[in-house]
């Protein structure tokens, strides 16, 4: 299970935002490329950056500092926030990055989600924001009819790299993870899940763990930021629990 932290893009600086409303923001650096060097000092693996501009507007804005960490860093990098066609996903690919997640236009053009998982098999993740239990699109700002479990069964059976569950409620709150949420999305989804939202604290980290092998990663943002969690202590408490079930 991968520990991945998440670098914020606004206005080019990094920021975290409070349930995900742009005017609920909180600079930490004007150097992301820096941040995310610092990430992979402390031992992280994988690096999540979300273009939050482009995930308003529907197109790229910080495709010049993606690509410029993405040169920096040795470990691979994903990158969600207003990709809604294949161009989009051509120019981040083009620049280094290893995946993408499509949010909004996974649930608003079928054609084509399908068309990208199939170019880019594996490399393909679907982002489900849940609000109250429903699927928010357009960078939080609308919320669907649509459960997360209507949207996998819609799109169980593409070549999708993964799921990002994000529960909006609890994101950049440092509240802890819905886990009933995530149990249940966890049950029903059929691919992997990176869990995203809440986390605060190491023992956030160790329910969501808990929760079995289906969990491929958790993407941690504020808690990060503002100390409650430390990256190195929680990548130590990952690496020793799944040593200990291998040896089981």
């Amino acid at each position: 299970m991968l520990l991945i932290p998440a670098i914020d893009l606004k206005d080019g600086k990094c920021v975290r935002l409070r349930q995900g409303e742009m005017d609920q923001v909180t600079r930490y650096s004007d150097d992301p490329v820096a941040m995310a060097e610092h990430w992979q000092s402390l031992g992280a693996c994988y690096l999540h950056v979300v273009d939050l501009d482009g995930a308003v507007t529907g197109t790229p804005k910080h495709l010049s500092q993606i690509e410029a960490i993405t040169k920096r860093l040795a470990i691979p990098v994903q990158v969600g926030g207003g990709i809604r066609n294949t161009s989009t996903i051509h120019a981040y690919v083009s620049c280094g990055v290893d995946r993408v997640v499509i949010g909004t236009a996974a649930l608003q053009d079928a054609d084509f989600l399908a068309a990208a998982a199939e170019e880019f098999p594996d490399k393909v993740l679907i982002g489900i924001d849940v609000k109250q239990g429903l699927v928010a699109v357009h960078g939080w700002k609308t919320v669907s009819s649509l459960t997360p479990k209507q949207v996998f069964e819609s799109v169980k059976g593409l070549p999708l790299g993964g799921m990002v569950f994000t529960d909006i409620s609890r994101d950049g709150m440092l509240a802890g993870p819905n886990i009933s949420a995530l149990r249940e999305a966890v049950a029903i989804s059929p691919f992997p899940v990176i869990a995203s939202g809440g986390v605060t604290v190491l023992k956030d980290v160790q329910t969501i763990q808990a929760l079995g092998s289906k969990i491929s990663g958790i993407i941690i943002g504020k808690a990060l930021y503002e100390g409650t969690l430390d990256l190195k202590a929680a990548l130590d408490m990952v690496a020793s629990a799944e040593a200990s079930r291998t040896s089981c």
